[in-house]
């Protein structure tokens, strides 16, 4: 009897975890797919059930597709630069190349960027990307000889893709400390058992330090990407989607819906199509990540 009543106990200590989260994410996230099935806003308690009418909407939106396209480009070129540049910089900055002190110093200076308020960090960015008095445009102008006023964040074609740049220079630095964190923990053996062999940096750095870390190159990963369609903040701070929509990401997009144009139903059900990517997205790279253990 002692043993069955000591199988209960482990529960007993997870149970107000267990609570709270169903309580703070579950049950909002069925709340939220039960009112994507409705035309309902802030000002009326009336509702009218739609069906999948919400859903069947956000896939003739043409702003939808917009937005979904800029997610899509914020994670592809997320991945290739903080994930990517990260495990570079992880890689150099605990490379035998440098002294303890240096260490010290670079893993600092590559991790502020990421403990700066982002609604700071978009406003800097706001004013480097000025056309007339931008740091940006005065630095090409330097360059180039001639006088130019570009307006990275009022053109169509470049607005969101400096948003992204901006990003990136944040972020960059937080995927390397927790590749650099991963490093760390490799076996000094490993490395020594490699210069027996007469490997190289490169080398070592292939055939050693990667492997060694593929799991957290696959949690950087995952969270790259889901940040990636979690993406509001940046977007919001400096264009709030202008001009003309081309800036609008998911988040920003549901947003405005929600509490520009009041059509809550519909915004619930972007929420809901978030969620889903965001989930398969996960569940896509754990089972890539586990088919090669």
């Amino acid at each position: 009897m002692a043993v069955k009543k000591g199988k209960y106990i482990p529960w007993i200590f997870l149970a107000p975890t267990l609570i709270f989260i169903g309580i703070f994410v579950y049950i909002p996230i069925i709340e939220n797919f039960y009112f994507s099935f409705f035309r309902m806003n802030s000002y009326s308690v009336n509702t009218e059930f739609l069906g999948l009418k919400n859903y069947l909407d956000i896939f003739n939106d043409d702003v939808f597709y917009t937005a979904i396209i800029n997610n899509c480009w914020y994670a592809v070129i997320s991945l290739t630069c903080q994930v990517g540049f990260g495990l570079m910089i992880a890689i150099f900055v605990e490379s035998k190349f440098l002294s303890n002190k240096a260490k010290q110093f670079f893993r600092t200076i590559y991790f502020i960027p990421s403990v700066i308020a982002i609604t700071a960090v978009g406003l800097a960015f706001y004013f480097i990307y000025n056309p007339t008095l931008g740091l940006l445009n005065s630095v090409i102008e330097i360059f180039t000889g001639r006088n130019f006023d570009f307006a990275w964040l009022g053109n169509p074609k470049t607005a969101i893709f400096a948003i992204i740049a901006m990003s990136q220079w944040q972020w960059t630095g937080y995927i390397a400390m927790l590749l650099i964190v991963a490093i760390q923990r490799i076996p000094v053996e490993l490395y020594e058992s490699a210069d027996l062999d007469g490997a190289n940096f490169f080398q070592k750095a292939i055939y050693v330090t990667i492997p060694q870390i593929r799991e957290m190159l696959l949690v950087a990963s995952v969270i790259t990407v889901i940040g990636a369609f979690k993406l509001f903040a940046e977007v919001f701070v400096t264009t709030r989607g202008a001009p003309y929509g081309s800036s609008h990401v998911l988040g920003t997009y549901m947003y405005e819906t929600a509490f520009f144009h009041d059509k809550m139903g519909y915004a619930a059900a972007i929420a809901a199509i978030i969620f889903i990517i965001t989930f398969i997205a996960s569940i896509i790279q754990i089972k890539i990540g586990g088919s090669e253990n």
